[in-house]
């Protein structure tokens, strides 16, 4: 029996696939086959229903000492493009948003500022908090933890404890790109390593704080390593069961270093659709798996419910650190464009909190 074989045997028994079997599906191409047993999944998971969340993105600053070459968003203090959020700034934000007690969470991601301290983000978090006390707050990638802990000279485990205290209820999955130190060498030097964003999971999942996951890929990877990514996750969840939802991400080159470096064009839909579908086979230890609409583009996040989404996210409000990379999608969406793109496809839209208890 040859490999593929067996990852199809193994799929129609439930049975876990490896990393040769993984491989042996990802060489063989074909999207249809994929797209049917990922669907499968899906719903042996959570049924008809697909979710999304009416949410607001908030990014502090985009003020950055790492520099990362994978970046769009990023700049340097005094550049045209800097801003820095003071906490009269985010007051306002809040402020602004149509029906507050209609928002489920707020998510919060920013940059790696030089010179603002813990207790910057710190009282943020509790300014989102003290203004919509009902809000969950999705906040802050393992990356910037680390950042938090080399700046107040404190453990993970403090900070996030510190977190926590403030109101952050969520961790935000991003920054893990892919776990690869061979990669993260050419693409995010300054991040935290591979076995520091893992750490932070773990330390967080310890506490008790629930966090997503995430991918990025079509940048420098092998598809080896893609897959070992994909692996590592899976072990820390079977360890932990701490991740709520996977997120995949396909770079953007447009406005990178990276992207001219390299001369990348980015993915197209199918390797979009194929990763996704791979993903949720894979990952079997995860209930949900989000299409993120705004990387994809609607007519592809739509689609990606046929391929093992069950979530499209959520309304935004405003979202720059991908816009600044390219995305050509809108930086919002309402309520019912979600429910519409949900409908058309034969399934049930349910609105969520951060933890996918139905709103």
């Amino acid at each position: 029996m040859n490999c593929l074989q067996r990852a199809k045997e193994k799929i129609s028994s439930g049975a876990r696939l490896e990393r040769d079997d993984i491989l042996a599906l990802y060489e063989d191409n074909d999207l249809l086959y994929l797209a049917e047993a990922a669907r499968h999944v899906k719903e042996s998971k959570t049924g008809k229903k697909v979710f999304y969340t009416v949410n607001r993105h908030i990014n502090l600053t985009n003020v950055c000492k790492a520099n990362c070459p994978l970046c769009a968003y990023q700049c340097k203090s005094g550049s045209n493009r800097a801003f820095t959020l003071e906490l009269d700034d985010v007051a306002k934000i809040l402020s602004q948003v149509p029906s507050p007690q209609s928002l489920s969470e707020i998510h919060i991601v920013s940059s790696l500022h030089p010179t603002k301290d813990f207790a910057y983000y710190l009282d943020a978090v509790k300014l989102v908090k003290k203004i919509l006390p009902h809000v969950g707050i999705n906040a802050f990638t393992p990356v910037e933890v680390v950042n938090f802990s080399q700046i107040s000279g404190q453990s993970v485990a403090a900070v996030l404890s510190e977190l926590i205290g403030a109101g952050v209820t969520s961790l935000a999955g991003g920054g893990a790109e892919i776990l690869s130190d061979r990669v993260r060498e050419i693409i995010c030097p300054k991040k935290c390593s591979a076995a520091q964003w893992l750490e932070v999971m773990r330390t967080a999942h310890r506490l008790g704080l629930r966090t997503n996951a995430s991918m990025m890929f079509g940048h420098v990877e092998t598809i080896a390593e893609r897959v070992d990514h994909l692996l590592t996750l899976r072990k820390l969840q079977d360890e932990t069961g701490g991740f709520v939802a996977m997120m995949l991400f396909p770079f953007h080159p447009a406005n990178t270093e990276l992207g001219k470096t390299f001369d990348l064009r980015g993915v197209g839909s199918w390797e979009n659709l194929k990763m996704l579908a791979l993903s949720r086979l894979t990952l079997d230890n995860f209930a949900h798996f989000k299409a993120f609409w705004v990387m994809l583009t609607l007519p592809i996040a739509q689609l990606a419910l046929s391929f093992g989404a069950d979530d499209l996210d959520g309304t935004l409000g405003e979202e720059k650190i991908i816009h600044a990379a390219g995305a050509k999608s809108s930086t919002a969406i309402t309520r019912e464009t979600l429910e519409k793109i949900i409908s058309e496809v034969g399934y049930q839209p349910v609105e969520r909190d951060s933890f996918y208890n139905e709103v």
